[in-house]
């Protein structure tokens, strides 16, 4: 799978194992010291959304890419339906109509559940 984080130099991977850490000696620490439960929970809470977010990020990252692609491959279908205009073909729009069929396609397959 394609490295999808827009920022390369923060490792998403490294910030949620290093939260699952804490959160496992969180869970030590609200055993150890239960009069102070609500803040180490407090914690916990915000390290668990961390991991929310990494998860979100990734997710959208890889949205984007599939966008960027998509676009790029329907630029390159429009200019060669002009190119192929201008060369006198038959059926010019068929480049473009065979991107749109094939973009339609992967991005049906996409919105299915995994």
């Amino acid at each position: 799978m394609p490295n999808t984080n827009p920022h390369p130099e923060i490792d998403l991977y490294e910030i949620t194992t290093a939260n699952t850490f804490a959160r496992n000696v969180i869970a030590g620490f609200k055993s150890a010291w239960p009069a102070l439960a609500d803040w180490w929970q407090a914690v916990d809470d915000a390290l668990s959304d961390a991991v929310a977010l990494c998860e979100q990020v990734t997710r959208l990252s890889a949205d984007l890419d599939r966008t960027r692609r998509d676009r790029a491959n329907l630029r390159a279908a429009m200019r060669a339906t002009l190119a192929a205009h201008a060369d006198g073909e038959a059926d010019p729009l068929w480049y473009l109509r065979d991107e749109l069929d094939a973009a339609e396609s992967a991005a049906d397959a996409a919105r299915r559940p995994r």
